[in-house]
Formats: structure tokens, C-alpha cells, sequence
């Protein structure tokens, strides 16, 4: 009943506006981000976090590239249904201008990585900032399959995050890098064969 409401939903609402509910969605993270950043760290404990090292910059491109050749794998031997999230993304990148997709893909990664690893996994640790992660996802609340991926790509980012001394910009990369490829790959077609 509620995967009908939401797909009644999003096919009413236009590509702009569901543009436009995402940005609303990484603004309000941002902001949550900033006030929690104010409240359990110091501005220079925030900023070291974002000191740049391109060998773990590159880690995280790889990474990401990894997931995304994962995901299409999957996305081309599993059921049509497995990935079915009621259309969002499809609806989103179809329409979307090239020159828009890397703008949405550092803005998401920007912003869910500050507040996911930068400040949740820092403050309380990779399983929370993991299952916190996945809860903020809650269109796919209704379908498992998608729930254990989010959660998945969460931990490994979580892992990435440690390895690199809990750096930033690896994991905003490799959240990028999916991002980016995975729109890039909607908006030209999936080649996605029917099962």
C-alpha cells in the first residue's frame, strides 16, 4: 500500500521538483551538520578532517568505481524488482542536463559524508553512523534488497573512512564516483536486460 502511494507520488511530481526536494534534503543535512559540528567538535578538529592526500583521494575513486561495477553487475543479473525504487532516480537523471549530474553528485556526497563519517561515525562509530545512514534512505525502507546494499556501501565507506585516518575527501570522492557514474549510467540507459 505505501510503495503505491509512493509511486502515485513521485509520478505526479516533476523531474525539477524532485531536483529541487534534494537539494531541500542535503540543505537541511548540511544544516544538522553544521550545528552538531558546533556542538561536539572545534572548528580546527573539523577542518583537519578535510586535509587533502590524493594516494587516499585515489582509494576512494577506485572504491567507488568497484561499487558502481558491483551494482551494474547486480542491476543486470538480479530481478527488475530488486532495484525498483519507485522511480526516483530514474526520474531524476533522465531529465537532468549532463552538466548537473556532478554538481548533484559532489553536493550529496559533500554534504552525507560530512554529517555520516565526519560527525555520526567520529562521535559514536561505524555502526551507528551505518545504520543512521540507512535510515535517512527511507524510500527503500520497503525493499530489502536495496536496504542491505545502502547498509553494505555505508560499512564500506565507514571502512574507508577509518583507513584514512578518518579523512573526509576518500570518502566524499567515493561517494561522489558512485554518484556521478550510476546518474551518468541512468541518463544514457542501463542496457539493463529484462528478466
Amino acid at each position: 500500500m505505501r510503495q503505491n502511494r509512493q509511486a502515485e507520488l513521485i509520478k505526479q511530481m516533476t523531474p525539477r521538483e524532485l531536483t529541487a526536494h534534494l537539494y531541500l534534503t542535503q540543505l537541511i543535512l548540511l544544516l544538522v551538520s553544521l550545528i552538531a559540528g558546533a556542538i561536539f567538535f572545534d572548528v580546527d578538529d573539523i577542518l583537519s578532517r578535510f586535509k587533502f592526500d590524493s594516494k587516499w583521494v585515489f582509494w576512494g575513486i577506485v572504491n567507488g568505481i568497484v561499487v558502481v561495477g558491483i551494482d551494474i553487475l547486480l542491476m543486470n543479473i538480479m530481478p527488475k524488482k530488486f532495484y525498483d525504487d519507485g522511480g526516483i532516480n530514474n526520474k531524476i537523471f533522465k531529465a537532468m542536463p549532463v552538466w548537473q549530474i556532478p554538481i548533484v553528485a559532489f553536493v550529496v556526497g559533500l554534504t552525507e559524508e560530512l554529517l555520516f563519517r565526519g560527525i555520526v561515525q567520529t562521535s559514536i562509530g561505524l555502526v551507528a553512523a551505518s545504520i543512521l545512514f540507512a535510515i535517512i534512505h527511507f524510500r527503500y525502507w520497503t525493499h530489502w534488497f536495496l536496504m542491505v546494499n545502502v547498509m553494505i556501501l555505508s560499512f564500506w565507506m565507514g571502512i574507508v573512512y577509518e583507513l584514512a585516518d578518518q579523512k573526509l575527501w576518500p570518502v566524499i570522492a567515493m561517494h561522489f564516483t558512485i554518484d556521478f557514474l550510476l546518474g551518468i549510467y541512468i541518463k544514457f540507459g542501463s542496457f539493463r536486460k529484462e528478466l
